[in-house]
């Protein structure tokens, strides 16, 4: 990491640096700009920077410090500005019309799934108001913004990248991976997660669309308050020696109940497992249980503290190791494809150079 000198002279500044800059303030002319990297100690005379003590966990907690930030700040820059400026903003929020919330209802199939238009109209409508007020909002920011009334110096954190081993994960793809498949998505889960059952369909849409670039794969993360999923995970490590793993996952994730380990058997039938006894004996056996619980301790010194986390980034697949960040949650499709995205223009970037 290269060294930003200047940060020793300012450092003692930084923590009284300005957010933001109005018009309405007096003019600054060196103003002391925010600094997301700064010198927070000195050890034998060597500067230590924020990156250096970076790690999975504080990385995600200044993240969600400058999501916070963010957003407060920018409440304080629009109230000031629609004080300052009262009629520099004339649109209003849109009002929400019947036909409004008909369109929405009839082009959203989450909400066909969740009631019939009568149940759901109250909830959409409340939704779509929202939405009006957000708009509203935004518009009034980047008017302030635009007019050079305001300027915004907040910086998130620098990117942190974790160096992931892929370990013992289930391979979503089998034939090898070819040399375009230098991008991992990395699944730790939980059998009895409600959240890592809900984005199994997104993962399904994007291994499709991904396949010939992506590799995928699964390692487990049984929380200790989910009193099955452990004995879960080790079924499906004994599907895998018979080929079945991903096929019992899929079961078990379609079928999770509260009774669910009572049809384990039933459900290793469903996968298609041949040898029912032989995998009887090694789910009885607890054979895997060293397994799932190294998957457990490489996660956690990962990051992963939640299900489902994933680790997505560059794959090299000679040292069997991902390069890239950890994300936790049911994410949607889009966040999904963002990430993906970045890291294989990452990937044909380098491969070019």
């Amino acid at each position: 990491m290269i060294f930003n000198f200047r940060a020793i002279k300012i450092f003692t500044f930084i923590r009284f640096a300005p957010l933001f800059l109005v018009a309405a303030s007096p003019v600054w002319a060196d103003p002391v700009l925010f600094d997301n990297n700064p010198v927070i100690g000195i050890i034998d005379g060597k500067p230590i920077l924020m990156d250096d003590i970076e790690n999975a966990q504080t990385h995600e907690l200044r993240v969600r410090l400058y999501q916070l930030q963010s957003q407060v700040l920018k409440e304080k820059i629009i109230r000031e500005f629609t004080e300052a400026h009262p009629g520099a903003v004339q649109s209003k929020a849109r009002t929400v019309t019947q036909a409004d919330i008909i369109a929405f209802y009839e082009k959203t199939p989450r909400a066909k799934e969740m009631g019939s238009l009568e149940e759901m109209q109250g909830q959409l409508r409340a939704y779509l108001e929202r939405i009006a007020r957000a708009a509203e909002t935004e518009n009034k920011y980047q008017t302030a913004l635009a007019d050079g009334w305001a300027r915004v110096m907040l910086t998130p954190p620098n990117d942190f990248k974790v160096v992931a081993p892929v370990g013992n994960a289930a391979l979503w793809f089998k034939d090898g991976t070819p040399e375009s498949r230098n991008v991992f998505v990395l699944e730790f889960s939980d059998f009895q997660c409600p959240f890592c059952k809900r984005v199994q369909p997104t993962l399904d849409k994007l291994r499709r669309r991904y396949g010939e670039d992506v590799q995928f794969g699964y390692r487990h993360f049984p929380l200790p308050f989910h009193k099955e999923a452990q004995s879960l995970a080790e079924a499906t490590e004994c599907a895998r020696s018979q080929g079945k793993f991903w096929e019992l996952q899929s079961v078990f994730y379609k079928k999770s109940a509260p009774d669910i380990k009572t049809k384990v058997l039933e459900h290793a039938k469903e996968a298609g497992i041949a040898n029912i006894q032989e995998f009887k004996a090694c789910w009885e056996s607890q054979k895997h249980r060293d397994k799932v619980l190294k998957d457990i301790s490489e996660g956690s010194q990962l990051g992963i503290q939640a299900t489902p986390g994933f680790i997505i980034g560059r794959y090299d697949a000679k040292k069997s190791t991902i390069t890239g960040e950890v994300v936790s949650g049911a994410l949607p499709e889009e966040q999904f494809k963002r990430l993906i995205t970045k890291y294989l223009t990452q990937a044909r970037s380098a491969s070019t150079q």
